[in-house]
């Protein structure tokens, strides 16, 4: 199946600036193609995780990414999406970030020789003659256009800084200079980006006129829930892929999950599973079915980011304990440490909060007084006190989902 099909059944593209050429040089291979990564945390996170398989996808279809690590851009900060101005980075976080994201792409992207490519627009960016830049780069933006553009109107009645909307003008000159460096045609990314990078392949073209420049936009759909909202979100933050930040269970089990009508929207975008059977499935699957189909795509995404073996860890972890066993190692297990025991007991509001099942005594209580708060399958109260002098494990749970094993 070509490229172009395969994307378009699995509903991953959004926008396009060329819908024809682009269909037939994504069929035809070859092309150099670039996704921004501006370092803002020290994990990459779910919604990045769309942008690495996709990559993937056209990796495998002959084409060449360039993983563009935002030195630069992330000192400034893209506004796109958020309704506040972005923290400000100092300027070894940024680094420390960007040398994290790569070797978390590492695991998504051939890099060898002649492969993916990792690029720092700092290397351009922090170089830069503002007045130059102005003039170079400036002439070629229309005021009236920018503040029209989506990134920059949802924003506009809060208050837009005048170091954020200098954002589109950097993000295109990234393009213009990935381009001039290495041949790169297209830029990608998410549909909330549409705006910037349908500027920098208009920025090519009116600066490379001469040299006939070409170059191209294409957007992907982005991670939301049927109700609009983007996914990724949990009790504790966001879902990130760093396995100390979010455990593999925990990831495991948030796709386990998701709500019935996210199921295959999920898999047609999260993994490989062949788009022919996630379309058979979607048209067959009902009722209890859909349980296997959660399995099939939280296994399939774990892998992706946590590798096979940690992914049946989870599967058997999760089967274990929805099948009531509740005692398994590969559960999420949390080890008391010195201090935690007072006389060799701790009350179960405390634990829940230092296991981080919760993340407040506050939560605890409400958990314990609904109902929600139990201790080897006993409800437990805001009174519970829990003494080791007898056991050196038990497992905790909160709701339907949270279970930890806590080890003495």
């Amino acid at each position: 199946m070509s490229l172009y099909n395969d994307l378009t059944r699995r509903g991953l593209i959004a926008q396009m600036s060329h819908p024809d050429e682009i269909r037939e040089l994504l069929d035809k291979g070859g092309i150099k193609f670039y996704i921004g990564f501006d370092a803002t945390a020290d994990s990459l996170h779910i919604g990045h995780l769309l942008q690495l398989i996709t990559m993937r996808r056209f990796q495998i279809a002959g084409h060449t990414p360039f993983a563009v690590l935002g030195t630069g851009t992330t000192v400034v900060g893209d506004p796109s999406g958020k309704s506040d101005m972005r923290k400000m980075l100092d300027g070894n976080t940024i680094t420390d970030n960007a040398a994290r994201f790569q070797t978390q792409m590492e695991r998504f992207l051939d890099f060898g020789d002649g492969k993916a490519q990792f690029v720092r627009n700092g290397d351009w960016l922090l170089k830069l003659n503002y007045l130059e830049f102005l003039r170079d780069v400036g002439a070629h933006f229309s005021v009236n256009k920018m503040l029209s553009a989506e990134c920059f109107k949802a924003r506009l009645e809060k208050g837009l800084s005048f170091l954020e909307f200098n954002y589109m003008l950097l993000q295109s000159y990234d393009f213009l200079e990935l381009y001039r460096r290495y041949g790169v045609t297209f830029q990608m990314g998410g549909d909330d980006q549409w705006s910037n990078i349908l500027a920098g392949a208009d920025l090519i073209r009116r600066v490379e006129a001469d040299r006939n420049g070409q170059a191209y936009a294409l957007t992907f759909k982005l991670l939301l829930t049927k109700e609009g909202k983007k996914m990724g979100k949990t009790e504790k933050g966001a879902l990130w892929l760093d396995a100390e930040k979010t455990p593999p269970y925990d990831f495991y089990q948030y796709f386990r999950n998701v709500a019935d009508a996210d199921v295959i929207n999920c898999l047609k975008l999260l993994t490989f599973v062949d788009i022919a059977e996630i379309e058979r499935l979607e048209q067959t699957l009902t009722g209890a079915e859909l349980n296997s189909a959660k399995e099939l795509l939280a296994y399939e995404v774990t892998a992706i980011v946590h590798g096979a073996d940690t992914a049946a860890k989870c599967r058997d972890a999760a089967k274990s304990v929805f099948g009531g066993s509740g005692e398994n190692a590969n559960m999420p297990t949390y080890q008391l440490q010195d201090g935690d025991l007072v006389d060799g007991k701790i009350s179960v509001l405390d634990l829940a909060v230092k296991s981080g099942a919760v993340s407040s005594k506050r939560e605890a209580r409400t958990a314990a007084e609904q109902g929600g708060l139990s201790v080897d399958g006993v409800a437990a109260t805001v009174d519970t006190t829990l003494d080791f002098a007898d056991t050196d494990t038990l497992v905790l749970r909160k709701g339907k989902k949270t279970f930890i094993r806590i080890v003495k």
